[in-house]
């Protein structure tokens, strides 16, 4: 049972690590192009605790990205979260401080979450 635990747990690790499709861009915000996100996403470690669609530890970006994406304040707010981390946020996990992220980045990464797609039904 346990073997067949961690080969599922690999092959999640491993597919959720795919770059993403393109996204729409949201409104009213400079968006990274995907090749600048992604290399943020990867450079960063998000993928320890998120996935792309699927939770780790927290949400995956879509399921981010389909929760705030029609707030016109979630850039702010989630690139403030990025940076600071939160809590209760998605039952009670946590989000860590990210202290190596400059605030421009935490506000490069919140835009491209916010366009990536919606997760598949």
């Amino acid at each position: 049972m346990v073997p067949a635990l961690f080969a599922w747990l690999a092959w999640q690790s491993i597919n959720s690590r795919k770059p993403p499709p393109p996204a729409a861009p949201v409104a009213g915000a400079a968006l990274p192009s995907a090749s600048e996100g992604w290399a943020l996403v990867q450079s960063q470690y998000c993928l320890r605790c998120h996935g792309m669609e699927q939770t780790h530890v927290g949400p995956g970006f879509a399921q981010i990205a389909q929760r705030y994406r029609h707030d016109a304040g979630a850039p702010a707010q989630l690139a403030e979260r990025i940076q600071h981390g939160s809590a209760g946020r998605w039952g009670r996990k946590l989000m860590p401080r990210q202290p190596g992220i400059s605030a421009e980045q935490a506000k490069a990464l919140a835009v491209w979450i916010l366009a990536q797609p919606d997760p598949a039904p």
